[in-house]
């Protein structure tokens, strides 16, 4: 039976990153999966998607707008209704309530719940409304950890049966046989920066080590996203580290790939997150990655990172030291990735996904834990 799936594309226009990420590693495999190839895909945008995919399977369409609420809750539904589809699919948090079909929709997590401090006031709310409502009204939620899973049936008090685990994948790369990295004591973060994220206490845990060494290196990839705002240009002078930290806003996929092979370290020094997929990105280019002992950085490294003593300034430069120049810890944490990279496959997470939609839109019960993980 083939089914017309709509999807909210938005986040593949321009800069992709996060939730457009996530979205194009599944268009990725259903582009070609067999099963997926039975179905008609229309993807929804404010402006032009750069993906390429085959226009004949995965129908675009550029719905002119800002891209914000009113244009996902007015003119997307006004759009969506002429394509008479059969199922609306939302990968980031929110979906367009009018929309008259089955609903799935993804939530990777409830920071804007759980941490309201995080945001300004009236973008929270947006959030929590919006998010909240959503997910009520979906016929299935899917979330990408178990962290994420009992946030979403404790704070928005969604069904359990109607919220589907089906963990991301990551971008395999052979690290398993790099070769030994000579660039030097060369530190890496990779993410939007938010003040979750600690991106200012790294700068000062990585300090001592550029005065140590001369030739360390600290590379921050990401676009500032903090509130309250959070100055990491004056962080850096301060620290009197300008000669050994980068910050790059935004880099193409390939200055990405080349950053993860130089990097000798990685640092995600997260309090909160849905998953993290950046330290399992390391992880794939055989880079150990140093991490905040939270829930959510066990379940997704497990023992596949080095995790400081405290949170405190001198413990992360200790764990930065270790992943850096302790071949034994390195050698551990590198030997453990296997296992915990094996978790997370593009096509596993694509056909389960797809299962979850199709079920939707034929009006089944799917089961709550996605197949793989029975």
């Amino acid at each position: 039976m083939t089914i017309r799936i709509g999807i909210d594309a938005r986040e593949l226009s321009g800069r992709a990153t996060g939730v457009g990420r996530y979205l194009g590693g599944l268009l990725g495999e259903w582009a070609a999966d067999s099963r997926a190839q039975a179905h008609e895909f229309v993807l929804y945008a404010n402006a032009p998607i750069e993906l390429p995919l085959d226009a004949r399977r995965f129908a675009t369409r550029t719905v002119r707008g800002s891209g914000g609420t009113w244009w996902e809750q007015i003119d997307l539904p006004r759009a969506a209704r002429r394509d008479r589809l059969d199922v609306w699919f939302a990968p980031g948090y929110t979906a367009p309530l009018r929309v008259e079909i089955p609903l799935v929709v993804a939530i990777h997590d409830l920071s804007f719940a759980a941490h309201p401090e995080w945001f300004r006031m009236r973008e929270g709310a947006r959030r929590r409304w919006l998010v909240r409502r959503a997910a009520h009204k979906a016929a299935a939620v899917i979330t990408i950890s178990e962290f994420s899973r009992d946030e979403l049936i404790d704070r928005l008090d969604v069904p359990p049966d109607r919220v589907r685990l089906i963990p991301p994948g990551v971008r395999k790369g052979d690290w398993a046989t790099r070769a030994p990295r000579d660039n030097g004591p060369r530190v890496l973060f990779v993410g939007s920066i938010f003040n979750r994220r600690h991106v200012v206490e790294l700068i000062r845990a990585f300090a001592p080590i550029a005065r140590a060494h001369r030739d360390a290196s600290l590379d921050i990839v990401g676009d500032d996203r903090s509130y309250p705002y959070q100055d990491l240009r004056a962080a850096i002078a301060a620290e009197g580290v300008s000669d050994h930290v980068r910050w790059h806003e935004y880099v193409s996929d390939a200055e990405l790939r080349t950053l993860y092979a130089r990097a000798r370290a990685f640092a995600f020094l997260s309090e909160y997150e849905g998953l993290g997929l950046t330290p399992l990105e390391a992880l794939t280019a055989g880079v150990p990655p140093v991490l905040l002992d939270t829930p959510i950085a066990r379940e997704s490294c497990g023992s596949a990172a080095i995790y400081p003593a405290s949170h405190a300034i001198s413990a992360i430069t200790a764990g930065l030291e270790t992943a850096l120049f302790d071949e034994a810890a390195r050698s551990r944490v590198l030997s453990a990735a296997p296992a915990q990279l094996a978790r997370y496959s593009w096509p596993r997470a694509a056909r389960d996904t797809l299962r979850v939609i199709e079920d939707a839109a034929m009006g089944r019960h799917a089961p709550a834990r996605a197949e793989h993980d029975r």
